[in-house]
């Protein structure tokens, strides 16, 4: 039996292996002790504490109102409900962009409420602080393509990568990325031929949310998989609740069908 079958934690090393072996990823967002208890129990192997949490808890309009405690009060809710999935934290708007030194005192405090590793959303400019990071021993996942906290300069929540120019700079961010130490890498509604560029280019794992199936694995707004998120839903969602008689089931099916390869469809693609 591998590794990350066992009901030991999750390790990096382990997610690695997983990527090289050509075993997909299940990753879920969860805020809750409740909800990643059921991540946990169904299969998910990555919990992300998202600043997503600012939409579909909080109510605001963008991710950019939510605060470090925010994050570091559901880090420790979550870590409170599982045992075996690896935890994520989004570093919030502002809490990493100054300098290294500040998102490293940031980071602290995120993985001291038990986080795992933390997220940077950006990324040429993200490299010298995920540098100092991970020669610190905080593990580092970038974050590229639609990026939520950079939603006023983007212009809205819009796909990446459309032209020449914004694919090769994308490729380029995630290769520089990746040599800075970034141990994992989350593409957000990009092509499916920009992904491809990415996945021949770096070597690290990919977890793709509407960037097409050749990712290491796949994630979902837990509220967005539920379909219980109001308003328009993004190309890449799918609600698995429709098909389930229980949260737990709905779960399970999201895990399986990332597994297996039939989600993301070509339908959940650009």
């Amino acid at each position: 039996m591998s590794t990350h079958t066992t009901l030991t934690s999750i390790t990096l090393p382990q997610l690695a292996e997983m990527h090289r072996s050509g075993e997909k990823i299940a990753v879920l967002t969860a805020y809750d002790a409740s909800f990643a208890a059921l991540c946990d129990s169904n299969g998910v192997e990555v919990i992300i504490v998202g600043d997503s949490l600012g939409m579909v808890l909080q109510g605001h309009g963008s991710t950019l109102p939510v605060t470090l405690s925010d994050i570091a009060y559901h880090v420790a809710a979550v870590k409170r409900g599982c045992r075996r999935p690896l935890i994520i934290a989004d570093m919030p708007f502002g809490s990493f962009q100054e300098s290294p030194e500040q998102a490293f005192r940031n980071a602290v405090v995120l993985m001291s409420a038990g986080a795992h590793m933390v997220k940077l959303e950006g990324g040429n400019l993200m490299v010298e602080t995920t540098q100092f990071l991970v020669h610190r021993g905080i593990p580092v996942c970038g974050h590229l393509g639609l990026t939520p906290q950079s939603v006023n300069s983007l212009g809205g929540y819009k796909i990446q990568g459309r032209n020449e120019e914004q694919a090769q700079q994308l490729v380029e961010d995630a290769a520089t990325l990746a040599a800075a130490g970034a141990g994992l890498l989350v593409l957000e509604a990009i092509p499916n031929s920009v992904t491809s560029r990415i996945f021949k280019q770096i070597s690290i794992p990919t977890i793709g949310i509407g960037a097409g199936p050749e990712c290491s694995g796949q994630v979902l707004v837990l509220h967005d998989m539920l379909g219980i998120t109001p308003g328009k839903k993004a190309r890449f969602v799918k609600d698995f609740m429709a098909e389930s008689s229980s949260i737990g089931g709905a779960i399970a099916a999201y895990v399986k069908a990332v597994k297996e390869g039939s989600y993301p469809a070509p339908g959940h693609c650009y």
